[in-house]
């Protein structure tokens, strides 16, 4: 079980470039309602790397805020719980604490853990700080994103409860070192990618770093963030 604190948010522009996000949550204070697509009177601006059913709700561990503020210490005072963008924060579970293909419950809902997240270049611009998103990604401070497999009411206060835990799959923190060796065993990311749980936009990215390890042992893996676009 672990106690969570539970954040939605609309559409608004970063502070320097003026271009909208999704990012800025405030707390819920109230019942709210979660499908496939994520809560009720959440909003994402760029539906093409956020939101849908296989990013419907973010968790990040709270855990991770104490290091990034120590990191860059310019941001600490905005380095909160619900500032990095996420719906769900805790300080009990963190990467090393979950499985993928993982099942938990919340409320009246039913979630599973299927990809790490992929950290946004508008994070740098949030927080003034240049390269957060890079050591989030470097770090695997990436929290985590579940799919819905059952709609319901969530109520603030609602405690997360694991309800299957396959022994058999990685931790999300194993699979993201895995993903982010240099030269990975080729069998052990075959079985990454067999997880059935993962969601299908990452094990197309794990197939395609195995067919380039295949024919380059050298080749690095994928950029693991999303670089800021050069063209408004």
């Amino acid at each position: 079980m672990a106690q969570i604190s539970l954040f939605i948010g609309g559409i608004r522009p970063l502070p320097e470039s003026g271009r909208p996000t999704g990012i800025y949550k405030q707390p819920v204070t109230a019942p709210v309602t979660l499908d496939s697509e994520g809560f009720s009177g959440d909003q994402q601006a760029d539906r093409r790397v956020h939101g849908g059913p296989e990013k419907a709700v973010h968790l990040y561990p709270a855990t991770h805020y104490p290091v990034l503020a120590q990191r860059f210490p310019e941001a600490a005072r905005q380095l909160v719980p619900g500032s990095m963008g996420e719906n769900l924060s805790t300080n009990e579970l963190d990467e090393a604490a979950v499985r993928l293909g993982d099942i938990w419950q919340l409320g009246g809902a039913r979630l599973q853990v299927c990809q790490p997240r992929n950290p946004c270049w508008k994070i740098d611009e949030r927080f003034a700080s240049e390269g957060m998103a890079a050591f989030i990604a470097e770090q695997r401070l990436t929290g985590w994103y579940w799919r819905v497999l059952t709609g319901g009411q969530v109520t603030p206060g609602d405690p997360l409860l694991l309800e299957h835990s396959p022994a058999d799959n990685p931790t999300l923190a194993e699979a993201m070192l895995l993903w982010q060796t240099h030269r990975p065993e080729l069998a052990e990311l075959e079985r990454l990618a067999a997880v059935s749980a993962i969601a299908e936009s990452w094990r197309q990215k794990i197939l395609q770093r195995l067919n380039w390890l295949r024919r380059d042992g050298d080749a690095p893996p994928p950029k693991s963030f999303h670089v800021k676009p050069e063209q408004a």
